[in-house]
């Protein structure tokens, strides 16, 4: 995988946060965010982490962005809905 990769990390932003000298989780997740919102239109994001984490995360499994990977990968895997005005019922 190459800098930038179209479909795994259009903008290189998980390449340039493994070269980070003490980036923090925090900005990882922003990072992530980021990257996620950068994805090309219909991309498959489990994919992608999957292809991120065997290019970067296998070297780097302490690397704050390795966990948030991984985070992100276990929540895509199991979305849940979170609770709204229209999930109450009514009397």
């Amino acid at each position: 995988m190459k800098k930038g990769d179209a479909q795994t990390d259009p903008k290189g932003l998980i390449y340039e946060a493994f070269r980070i000298e003490g980036i923090t989780p925090p900005e990882c997740r922003s990072i992530f965010l980021d990257w996620a919102l950068s994805l090309p239109a219909g991309a498959e994001a489990s994919a992608a982490i999957t292809s991120l984490i065997a290019e970067y995360g296998e070297a780097n499994p302490d690397h704050p962005m390795t966990s948030v990977l991984v985070e992100g990968q276990t929540k895509m895997a199991a979305p849940r809905r979170r609770g709204g005005w229209r999930s109450r019922q009514r009397n």
